[in-house]
């Protein structure tokens, strides 16, 4: 009776095991939605599950979740026998810890249910990059080119692809190439013994050739390298000279194994574009590897979010910032010269770590309102300049711009004149090393009024640089404004009798 029994509830928990694994998974957008307590069944129902492990509010995760639905669907669609799953790693703490995930967004690939060996996919940014990765691991990595009619047709598969030539097809080397297609599932490979070819590019060992629109841009000797080595060549390679930053290339940008990234902030209508852009494009040979040089047109409103993050005006351009993506800590070019010496000066001195960062304000300088002209920076401006019982002029420059020098003299005469005037007050500001949330309309130098009102009034001055002309201007604002300031008392008067009498009624 007692074994019966014993069977009895070893039938039962059998029964429930097996009803428990074909137990259906949440899914959302056609990706299972993994937990701790699925995960497992996960494994035993798919013999090939791609996991994507993700932080839903970050913008690293942000990406990748809308591109992983799309290839979701797809295969889907393709009754494919790979099934996606997500684990949110918020909620999911343990089952990432348990699985050995460090990093977020994570891309792992599990085989025949092994839970303890999984394939490790690069993250990749698009739906189809992350449909080629599955592909290339299930065939062919790269396409066999035949000749060089073939290979015509495979470089019109994108403005850069990937050619492997070699001699051996079936040497060692050549595995090395076929596994790094497959991680570097972005670009298109190619992989060709063809002797046709090797003549056309004039090339006799085994080499890796990037081809950029049909004309060959960079190539690696594979002797004795490893995927690593490749891998790098590819990606520091891959990006033009200078790469104009826009939706279509943001990702590869922000994604580069180049961390470091020189920015030129410029309008691409203005005259003298072209001969900055080669002077760049110059520059850039010197430190390819090292430094990504970056292009934006100011003159492009869908730039409006990159040029807000880093604080540039349309009015600042042509302006140069460097940018470490591991820290974003920014450096600015202190020169308005932006040629070839300037610019390789400047990344040498970052790379050598003797730049200075770009802060949001300089420290307060010790007794800044001890002189004539009050030395301000990002912390004390608006509480200066938006006084409303002092007029105040100020001038925007830059140390190194001849145009603002040329202006320190004309300054101190300025503040001298006034030096008996309390109402008036001269200050300058290096808007190159101090945020102002003010707009300046054109260049530095640049001189604004800021009259004694409530209303923060800001009046720009654009006669001639003379101390008569712009003590004329002042006169001429500041009288203005005291009859608009006389106003605004008369109004304020006018409310506080008016609150005053409501209060009165309600006693």
């Amino acid at each position: 009776m007692k074994t019966n029994v014993v069977l009895c509830l070893s039938m039962c928990v059998y029964l429930i095991g097996a009803l428990d694994e074909r137990e259906p998974i949440p899914e959302e957008n056609n990706i299972l939605t993994l937990t701790k307590n699925n995960f497992k069944r996960a494994l035993q129902q798919h013999d090939r599950l791609l996991v994507h492990f993700y932080a839903p509010l970050s913008s690293q995760s942000l990406g990748t979740i809308l591109e992983f639905r799309k290839a979701a669907s797809a295969l889907k669609d393709a009754e494919s026998a790979v099934r996606l799953g997500g684990v949110d790693v918020n909620k999911e703490k343990q089952l990432a810890a348990s699985l050995n995930v460090t990093s977020v967004p994570s891309l792992l690939l599990y085989l025949s249910g092994d839970k303890h060996n999984p394939v490790y996919c690069p993250v990749l940014k698009s739906s189809s990059s992350i449909l080629t990765w599955l592909k290339r691991r299930d065939g062919p990595s790269a396409d066999i080119i035949s000749n060089f009619t073939h290979l015509e047709t495979f470089m019109d598969e994108d403005e850069l692809v990937v050619l492997g030539l070699f001699k051996d097809l079936e040497g060692e080397i050549v595995k090395v190439f076929y596994e790094v297609a497959i991680d570097v599932a972005d670009l298109p490979f190619g992989v060709t013994g063809s002797l046709e070819i090797f003549s056309k590019y004039d090339i006799s060992t085994d080499t890796v050739l990037l081809i950029r629109k049909h004309k060959p841009d960079e190539q690696f000797e594979m002797e004795k390298s490893t995927k690593e080595d490749l891998v790098e060549f590819i990606r520091q390679h891959e990006m033009k000279l200078v790469t104009e930053y826009n939706g279509m290339t943001a990702s590869k940008i922000l994604n580069s194994v180049v961390q470091n990234h020189l920015l030129l902030f410029i309008n691409k209508a203005d005259e003298g574009f072209k001969d900055i852009n080669r002077t760049f494009e110059t520059t850039a040979e010197k430190f390819r590897g090292k430094v990504l040089f970056v292009m934006v047109d100011v003159n492009e409103t869908r730039n409006g979010r990159i040029m807000e993050y880093f604080r540039v005006r349309v009015e600042d351009a042509p302006v140069v910032r460097m940018v470490n993506l591991s820290d974003n800590v920014q450096f600015q070019l202190a020169s308005d010269q932006l040629d070839k010496h300037s610019l390789s000066e400047f990344c040498l001195n970052y790379l050598e770590g003797k730049a200075k960062p770009k802060l949001q304000s300089e420290p307060i300088p010790e007794n800044w309102d001890k002189q004539p002209v009050k030395e301000l920076v990002g912390m004390n401006f608006e509480k200066v300049a938006f006084n409303y019982d002092k007029n105040v002029i100020i001038l925007f420059y830059a140390p190194w711009s001849r145009e603002s020098r040329v202006l320190f003299p004309l300054w101190e005469e300025l503040a001298q004149h006034f030096s008996d005037n309390e109402d008036i007050v001269v200050a300058e500001i290096d808007v190159t090393a101090n945020d102002i949330n003010i707009h300046l309309g054109e260049k530095y130098p640049s001189i604004k009024l800021f009259p004694a009102l409530y209303a923060e009034r800001v009046v720009p001055y654009s006669g001639k640089r003379k101390l008569k002309d712009i003590v004329k201007f002042m006169e001429k604002e500041i009288k203005k404004a005291k009859r608009d300031r006389a106003e605004e008392e008369e109004l304020r008067k006018q409310y506080i009798n008016h609150h005053k009498a409501a209060e009165k009624e309600e006693l």
